[in-house]
């Protein structure tokens, strides 16, 4: 499943907000850290 820039922005502002670790977020959202990761060190297109 592909995510538009804006959700996965909310995703990652989700997951740095939680006060569960980023495991059991993700986990509960159904998203693979490794995917969540990758998105979260690639710089965000739209905010260039």
């Amino acid at each position: 499943m592909r995510y538009p820039a804006s959700e996965k922005l909310e995703i990652i502002r989700l997951v740095e907000e939680s006060h569960l670790s980023a495991r059991r977020t993700l986990a509960k959202r159904g998203i693979p850290r490794t995917t969540f990761y990758r998105w979260y060190a690639r710089p965000q297109e739209s905010a260039v």
